[in-house]
């Protein structure tokens, strides 16, 4: 296929060209252009509506792309530096677990740090691997688990030289980032694939002042949600590969879990929102960079808040760190960062992405604004003002070394019983159980359940944590196996 230039979009413009084309829809969806839903026209608008159309020969076909699709994927591909790419439109999700699936099978054995996204315990759920944990050292002050430690990579691979891949998370929700290069080949130096967990790190292929990316680290394949700092609609995303893996290998496993009926949005959102990238990315996300370090710096000078930033760099725990990740530790004014989330929501109408019980994270990216930032600035001064307190009891630590008995899958699939959460101490769990945001399970299927997780449940509940992942939605009983 002919090569393209950077400037060009063909979903998008094949799109514009088939709405010129004044075609009859005699196939899905059913509301025909939105004329079969006036309330959705209403809500969308016309265009957008009128863009919500079925795979075609000349839209192409995203589970078997040749045409415009195809063209899409070699320029994302080039953007990105990969080798291949695949559009995605289930989420992040579908790309990490697309990703592990790629690489593991049953009872083979995979690396990974425990503070991973629950896609990523879902895909082990689903492929029945074996997760083996590299335990990331905690940050003490701060509450949050750091990056993956060479030095504890090394043991693990020592112990397990039968594991076929390592995954990483880089950067963390945090913007924690590891020695990504000499993590990428040490796994190559033992015959394992690295993969990586890159939804939060778009923005590392655009500019020279943010971390190294997973592709320019030789990573094998790495998930990228372009809608979190790259622009593109919700739930569209991409998954990046190197050219160890086999591509047509690769597509077999994401149609496996990702829909035939792909939206037109969200692919012609990502084929925009690539083009943007690779024509001004540097440019903007040089602004996004200046933007957080604004904001770090005027939240510093209230006292008792921390916008953590590179300072925490140690070339260990933290080898580098994504300075567009404005998280703010609120322990010394009184307040668990869920409370200052809360506050700012509900008394100055300033949204922000999550707080955990010792931090919360604003998320800049390329649609912030100055002025929008002094609000926020200005809202935790009123914030520390009028709610903060001396000397409360909060708790500290965030991460709580897990106790693996048996496989993720072998856990989910087990009998099981309903128990009271305080009747679970001792028994192994057989859901997930997390805050959400960020998502990291609190428990996964497989690990034992201890009375410091148990107290740090009921510490979470106490403070406002949005808990999900259970069946019973009030979270007052959890599913274990049976004795």
């Amino acid at each position: 296929m002919k090569r393209r230039s950077q400037a060009c979009a063909p979903i998008y413009e094949a799109l514009e060209a088939f709405q010129k084309n004044r075609v009859v829809p005699f196939d899905v969806p059913g509301h025909k252009r939105g004329r079969g839903n006036p309330e959705l026209v209403r809500l969308l608008g016309e265009q957008c509506v009128a863009m919500d159309v079925n795979s075609m020969k000349p839209l192409d076909n995203l589970i078997h792309p040749v045409s415009v699709i195809r063209a899409a994927e070699i320029l994302t591909a080039d953007a990105f530096r990969a080798a291949h790419a695949f559009l995605m439109v289930g989420g992040t999700t579908s790309a990490v677990q697309s990703m592990i699936l790629a690489v593991v099978k049953g009872g083979e054995k995979i690396i990974l740090p425990r503070n991973v996204h629950r896609s990523v315990m879902g895909a082990l759920v689903l492929c029945g691997a074996i997760p083996v944990y590299v335990n990331p050292a905690c940050d003490e002050r701060l509450g949050i688990p750091l990056g993956m430690e060479i030095e504890a990579i090394e043991r693990t691979i020592g112990m397990h030289p039968d594991a076929k891949a390592i995954f990483v998370n880089n950067p963390t929700y945090y913007g924690i980032c590891s020695d990504l290069k000499r993590i990428v080949d040490l796994a190559h130096q033992h015959g394992m694939l690295c993969v990586v967990d890159e939804a939060h790190g778009t923005h590392f292929y655009f500019s020279d002042l943010l971390p190294m990316s997973a592709m320019d680290a030789g990573a094998d394949m790495s998930a990228v949600s372009m809608h979190k700092s790259g622009g593109s609609l919700t739930q569209s995303s991409i998954l990046l590969m190197g050219p160890k893996m086999e591509e047509g290998y690769v597509r077999q496993i994401i149609n496996l879990n990702q829909t035939t009926s792909a939206s037109y949005l969200l692919l012609a959102s990502l084929d925009i929102s690539r083009r943007n990238l690779a024509l001004r990315g540097d440019r903007e996300f040089a602004k996004v960079v200046e933007l957080a370090e604004y904001g770090r710096q005027e939240i510093n000078q209230i006292k008792g808040l921390y916008a953590f930033g590179k300072e925490l760099c140690d070339g260990v725990g933290v080898y580098d760190f994504d300075t567009t990740k404005l998280a703010v530790n609120t322990l010394d004014i009184g307040l668990a960062g869920i409370e200052v989330y809360d506050l700012l929501r509900d008394e100055y109408d300033i949204q922000i992405e999550f707080g955990d019980l010792s931090n919360f994270l604003a998320y800049v990216s390329i649609g912030d604004r100055a002025r929008d930032m002094e609000r926020l600035v200005s809202a935790l001064s009123e914030i520390k003002r009028r709610f903060g307190h001396a000397g409360r009891n909060l708790l500290k630590y965030e991460h709580i070394e897990p106790k693996v008995m048996i496989s993720p899958q072998a856990a989910f699939y087990g009998r099981k019983e309903s128990l009271p959460l305080e009747q679970t101490e001792g028994r192994i769990c057989s859901e997930f159980m997390m805050c959400y945001p960020p998502g990291i399970p609190i428990l996964a299927p497989g690990e034992r359940i201890t009375k410091d997780i148990l107290n740090y449940i009921d510490y979470a509940k106490e403070k406002g944590c949005a808990m999900t992942g259970t069946e019973d939605a009030a979270l007052n009983h959890i599913n274990v196996l049976k004795g």
